[in-house]
């Protein structure tokens, strides 16, 4: 039975926040010098200038938007510097007329956070540096939480009213340990492409609950913008409960063109704006055959990764570590380290749809 989640928008409200943003052709940030997000955004290592520059590179390239991640240990470490320094990023984006989607958490990729100096990349690895956050033994104790809620309620309340960020993403693919787990022992290919992994992880729950209190959080600080967490995979229940929550749908989507086209559909039912706040994973995800489908259904859409640098995201998310030359097609990223795009064709499809003007 659908549930009534206390303070979600009414779906009238949901469609005038995007009759008044537009859509938005954004893609997921974090500049080039950055292996993650803690690296980004910590005080020895935040580059404005770096930003300032990239940022007016994706302008250039036609994109109006981003989604860019937070970290709660930032919070935790110097909590007055990192809202000067959100301050800073959402200046620099105004500036060249670009919008910001915040992310709280996120179960993807390396566990175990730290603060301080980052690790180097790993040659040829997909996100080989990328942190979790809260990572899985926060998640899993809730006598820690008060701290989590301190940094989502501090955010908020510190950027709830300010109409440089859109749109609160609370959750980043909840409970997600395909990433994480890639190399791991107990990890196994299927007939199909199906994941299968540790029972006891998918149904843990730590991260489900977690993500439902964040939702709270936020919505108790009463935000001006809309809240969301995307479903990223074919869990009825979990997804089930995502839409429940969210006031504007989002979701992730790498395969091709039909099946994009056919998960719309499926999100349509709900009533609410779409937002696709991942996508993009050439060959089988790409500008010339998606775009169509984006602009058709009136979705916002958000792919991975503009500069490529650090994450090394240009290579797959199967890629094997050392690899030295450069992958073909890269997977993921639009722009050379120098601001020239990877395929010109894609830069003259985004200008085409003319969303930054």
């Amino acid at each position: 039975m659908k549930q009534t989640v206390q303070g979600r928008w009414p779906a009238e409200r949901a469609w005038a926040w995007q009759r008044a943003q537009g859509r938005k052709l954004g893609c997921n940030y974090i500049p080039a010098y950055a292996v993650n997000q803690l690296e980004m955004w910590q005080a020895d290592t935040f580059d404005a200038d770096a930003i300032n520059r990239e940022l007016g590179w994706a302008r250039a390239f036609g994109l109006n938007s981003v989604r860019v991640y937070l970290h709660d240990l930032l919070w935790e470490q110097d909590a007055a510097g990192f809202i000067a320094r959100i301050h800073r990023f959402l200046e620099i984006a105004q500036a060249h007329g670009i919008s910001v989607m915040l992310v709280f958490f996120d179960d993807c990729w390396q566990d175990h956070p730290r603060t301080g100096r980052q690790p180097e990349p790993v040659p040829g690895k997909h996100n080989s540096g990328w942190a979790m956050s809260p990572g899985s033994a926060v998640t899993r104790d809730p006598r820690q939480w008060p701290r989590l809620e301190a940094y989502v309620r501090g955010i908020v309340r510190e950027f709830g009213n300010d109409e440089r960020v859109i749109l609160w993403d609370v959750y980043n693919e909840v409970s997600n340990r395909f990433m994480g787990a890639m190399h791991a022992p107990w990890w196994r290919r299927v007939p199909g492409n199906a994941w299968v992994y540790a029972t006891q992880v998918l149904r843990e729950g730590h991260a489900e609950r977690l993500m439902i209190e964040a939702f709270r959080w936020v919505r108790e600080e009463n935000p001006l913008q809309p809240v969301t967490a995307a479903e990223y995979f074919n869990f009825p229940r979990l997804n089930a409960v995502l839409v429940e929550h969210s006031d504007v749908v989002s979701f992730h989507n790498y395969d091709d063109a039909m099946a994009l086209a056919a998960h719309i559909d499926r999100l349509q039912v709900h009533g609410r704006p779409l937002v696709c706040s991942e996508w993009m994973s050439r060959p089988k995800s790409v500008f010339a055959t998606h775009l169509p489908v984006f602009r058709q259904h009136d979705v916002s859409c958000y792919c991975w990764g503009l500069v490529t640098g650090k994450t090394n995201t240009r290579f797959g998310w199967q890629s094997l570590p050392g690899a030295d030359s450069e992958p073909e097609p890269w997977f993921h990223d639009v722009l050379r380290d120098d601001g020239s795009a990877y395929d010109p064709a894609e830069q003259v499809l985004v200008r085409a749809e003319g969303l930054n003007r």
